[in-house]
């Protein structure tokens, strides 16, 4: 089998980032450095749930504030994504996890259709304007469903603390890609009745 890897780099006036993604990893190997310590705790677990091998060197604008950093970091990996997925011939297409993380319930469900479309819900009480936990986390999935070509619907259907709801996204997000992602030897070519994504 062909391996499923990608290596990205992207370099601007507000950021610098290399990342190394394997869809068929083992969850083992997550090295992560943004300069942004929640967001490398994140997307460790990510990796982890996801059973992913992913390292991730990035330098950003923290002196402004960490948007840049995080929105790029979320381009970075959907372009990982859709490069490691390759033609899609093969994937199961569809995934969706529900996880737990104390008072907090998290839900992903995505669609590897090559049509990106974010829905982010959370609970009202964490809708904030300017660089909050879970603005940034909003901006880093759109980024990934833009880049990635996945339709992805996030909802959190209640929970109290910032970080266990964020943390419930990311765990989720990993097993949903894990099982979107993975293969099914009765899917020839890619699963769609079109024939194509």
């Amino acid at each position: 089998m062909k391996k499923r890897i990608a290596a990205i780099e992207r370099n601007t006036r507000e950021t610098q980032i290399r990342m190394d993604f394997g869809l068929d990893g083992n969850g083992e190997t997550a090295r992560i450095s943004t300069g942004i310590p929640f967001f490398d705790h994140m997307l460790s677990l990510f990796a982890v749930h996801g059973f992913f091998d992913l390292v991730v060197e990035a330098k950003g604008d923290l002196e402004i504030d960490s948007h840049h950093t995080v929105e790029d970091l979320g381009l970075v990996l959907g372009d990982a994504i859709r490069t490691a997925l390759g033609d899609r011939k093969g994937v199961r297409r569809y995934g969706h996890a529900v996880t737990p993380m104390d008072e907090a319930l998290g839900t992903v469900t995505l669609d590897l259709s090559n049509r990106p479309f974010l829905v982010f819900n959370v609970p009202p009480s964490l809708v904030q304007s300017g660089n909050s936990l879970t603005c940034l986390a909003k901006e880093f999935f759109r980024a990934v469903s833009t880049r990635g070509g996945i339709s992805l619907h996030i909802n959190v259907a209640y929970g109290e603390n910032e970080h266990h709801i964020i943390e419930s996204i990311f765990k989720s997000m990993g097993r949903a890609l894990n099982e979107a992602s993975g293969l099914d030897s009765r899917i020839s070519d890619v699963r769609s009745f079109k024939g194509t994504l």
